[in-house]
């Protein structure tokens, strides 16, 4: 990695120095702002690396400690190739009418059902495709009910940030941890699933009580839920078969893919690829148009923008900083980290939060062991909790604003268009107490496992 370091202490402030940070702060700020789109701000400020010279194309393109994660742009265009074309069988509106008969009509159990629902595919899919798919239903579900759908919404953006920090595929901030940080998907089922596990039950138990008695619906309008046909749903019953059967390879593949040494997106590529085939699509634009390719490029721009201030060195100067306001502790190191990613990611969206810290946690784990390299130093027994504790802190972190993560703006603006708006106040009275209790239980969950019982 190229450094403007005279040593492990000092750091050169020159012009590239600062014209990276200046790039870097003004991306940051116009984001948040969001007078213009994210996906133009993170190409623009791209380009002004590449264009001053701040960062080598040669850089961005193939150096993978300064340039575009590739394994995380194709892991993800893999996917919502494949989940785009699962959602044309109508398999996701049958899952969620068949949830509501489950629930007998009864709003409150059908609330809790749809919770654990959105938490489940959100693991397995992502956070945004679920409630892409979800939120339209819980609508018809909703207005059947003549109940209130805006406490629905809110628990399903809590559920999907909850059930996204449970995978490696769960949340896209967990996808460049895992990248960056050489972890495979199984890494996250055991060190992530039992929190996030622990997690659903208290909030299912609190949305009970909280709900029980607030959320009514008429006997007859229940019926109506349960006249509902969820076989109607199914448009195309043999694609959905294919569908389901190469998503379950895939996810096999995801579970195995350190044995079988490949990157978790060759075989997301490798899914979308045969499922494109199975589908025997004259026109494959009806699918891969719908990839979120702003959100693509978002990632693309964004790694560059990272790379320009990680060869300048911004990164180091603020893993110095942290190293010497924990005085070295990892343990206290992991607790701010927490939090302070959850503080951020409630702030700016978690993306380019992450896309920041990576760097510096591997940074900082430069400085403590400078003797190790790759594998052996980036998943050093000591610094996994601080890996664990940054995926927590972000994904989670993502509840405690609307702009927390991309689900929130997603469903926020569906409810908007079907007049049902959420102002930022109401959300945040669901999210700040909900971000602060989840993360209060991570914090605990951290401290038990990984200093206390040390496992």
């Amino acid at each position: 990695m190229v450094e403007n370091m005279a040593d492990s202490n000092t750091l050169v402030m020159d012009t590239s120095f600062w014209t990276a940070t200046t790039i870097f702060l003004l991306s940051y700020a116009v984001i948040v702002s969001e007078k213009i789109h994210k996906t133009v701000v993170a190409v623009v400020g791209a380009s002004l690396m590449l264009a001053l010279k701040i960062l080598e194309q040669q850089q961005a393109f193939y150096v993978e400690e300064l340039g575009v994660d590739w394994n995380v742009v194709f892991l993800l265009i893999g996917m919502m190739t494949i989940i785009n074309i699962l959602k044309t069988t109508g398999f996701f509106e049958y899952i969620a009418i068949k949830s509501a008969k489950l629930g007998k009509g009864e709003p409150v159990r059908i609330m809790m059902i749809l919770f654990v629902v959105t938490a489940l595919l959100s693991a397995m899919l992502d956070n945004v495709t679920t409630v892409l798919l979800i939120v339209p239903v819980t609508f018809l579900i909703c207005d059947a009910l003549e109940v209130n759908p805006v406490p629905f919404l809110i628990m399903q953006v809590m559920a999907s940030n909850i059930g996204g920090t449970a995978t490696l595929i769960g949340d896209p901030p967990n996808i460049m941890i895992a990248s960056k940080a050489k972890l495979d998907f199984m890494d996250f089922i055991y060190n992530l699933t039992p929190v996030v596990i622990v997690i659903t039950i208290v909030l299912l138990v609190l949305i009970k009580i909280f709900f029980g008695k607030r959320i009514r619906t008429r006997e007859e309008l229940k019926q109506r839920i349960m006249n509902m046909n969820e076989r109607e749903a199914i448009k195309d019953p043999l694609l959905l078969k294919k569908s389901l059967f190469v998503l379950a390879v895939v996810l096999a593949g995801f579970v195995f893919h350190g044995m079988l040494h490949y990157e978790p997106a060759t075989i997301a590529l490798f899914g979308a690829g045969i499922l494109l085939l199975l589908s025997k699509t004259h026109d494959p634009h009806r699918y891969l148009s719908e990839v979120e390719w702003p959100t693509i490029f978002f990632f693309i721009g964004l790694f560059i923008i990272i790379g320009g201030v990680v060869k300048v060195g911004l990164i180091k100067w603020m893993s110095m900083k942290m190293l010497a306001l924990t005085e070295g502790n990892l343990f206290a190191t992991s607790m701010i980290l927490m939090w302070f990613s959850a503080v951020a990611s409630a702030i700016v969206d978690n993306i380019p939060y992450v896309a920041t810290m990576n760097p510096l946690v591997i940074d900082m784990a430069e400085q403590i062991w400078p003797d190790l390299k790759g594998v052996a130093l980036l998943q050093h027994a000591d610094l996994m909790p601080l890996w664990w504790s940054l995926a927590l802190g972000a994904c989670l972190g993502g509840n405690g604003s609307p702009i927390g993560a991309s689900a929130n703006v997603i469903v926020l603006g569906m409810a908007e268009r079907s007049g049902k708006r959420i102002t930022f106040l109401q959300f945040l009275a669901y999210g700040i107490p909900i971000t602060i209790l989840t993360i209060l239980i991570s914090m605990v969950y951290v401290w038990l496992r990984y200093y206390v019982i040390g496992f």
